[in-house]
């Protein structure tokens, strides 16, 4: 690890990844589209590039964590001349959630220009990329693989090869459908028991002690606990992954029963104004559901 490298994306993950592989001591160049989030980078000893294309032209090894594809096309200038000259030689690692079949035309696209590539989404909110306790899932050749194992260290706690491109990206789409339906099952959970009058910090205490917890659950029965929405993982981004999966699923024919009820549920609460909040505010939609359940109670029979 002794050539500079590049992270491009310094948003709710990208940022506390990127620190972490600064503070391990990688020779970093960053670059953000809002400069202010390079701020903390450039106080741990990173390069702040000016633009993308000086990242691609200082680092060998560049990680993208951008928000979708467009914002990817953008960055590498996939759509224009500049695109080719900006992968050849370098190894470009998607760290991303996208959908698989654009991975795979990437990949295709970065190959045949000279380039290198390695699918590596990761699982994980803001509170693991903070604690590197990512779990990164990687797929690409083997020894383009190989040479980004080292600079997963210091932001993952474990790293899994997949196989091809897009297997990667088709495992983290299998990750996340469980996310979604457990921790959309976890919101119901306590509303139901704030709706019955529990207490609802006896609710929690026997959710960590009980073999359903885990880290997920505990984090995200605290903040429900405390009401606090301050966002690890948006209601936007979960509704976008969630769409990713859906797609997924309808390309193999497959149904997605309890998916198809959180898009629902995940839709309303962006649509209340609460896109930008944690996950945990898919609540504001159930309990809207409750408020409409109970109105239609209390009307009086013709």
């Amino acid at each position: 690890m002794q050539k500079r490298t590049g992270f491009i994306g310094l948003g709710v993950m990208g940022q506390p990844m990127a620190l972490n592989l600064a503070r391990a001591g990688v020779s970093l160049v960053v670059w953000n589209r809002s400069v202010e989030r390079c701020a903390p980078l450039q106080a741990a000893g990173a390069t702040v590039a000016d633009t993308a294309e000086d990242v691609f032209r200082q680092a060998d090894i560049v990680f993208l964590m951008l928000a979708d594809a467009a914002a990817i096309d953008l960055v590498l200038g996939r759509t224009t001349a500049a695109f080719a000259a900006t992968v050849r030689n370098h190894t470009i690692v998607h760290m991303g959630t996208t959908s698989a079949e654009y991975s795979r035309s990437l990949e295709a696209d970065i190959l045949a220009a000279g380039g290198r590539y390695v699918e590596c989404p990761v699982s994980g909110s803001r509170k693991p990329a903070e604690d590197a306790q990512l779990v990164a899932m990687l797929a690409g050749g083997d020894a383009s693989v190989a040479a980004v194992r080292p600079y997963l260290q210091p932001m993952c706690r474990e790293a899994v090869a997949c196989g091809a491109v897009p297997s990667a990206l088709l495992m983290k789409l299998a990750v996340n459908l469980f996310l979604i339906t457990m921790v959309t099952g976890l919101t119901e959970a306590a509303h139901f028991a704030q709706v019955h009058g529990l207490d609802m910090r006896q609710f929690v205490a026997i959710l960590e002690a009980g073999p359903m917890a885990s880290n997920v659950s505990r984090i995200k029965a605290a903040k429900l606990l405390a009401a606090d929405f301050e966002v690890q993982a948006s209601i936007l981004d979960v509704l976008k992954n969630n769409q990713l999966v859906a797609q997924a699923a309808r390309a193999a024919n497959m149904a997605s029963p309890l998916l198809d009820v959180c898009h629902v549920l995940y839709s309303e609460t962006a649509q209340q104004g609460n896109g930008k909040a944690d996950m945990i505010a898919v609540i504001k939609a159930i309990e809207a559901r409750t408020q409409q359940l109970a109105g239609q109670a209390t009307v009086p029979d013709a």
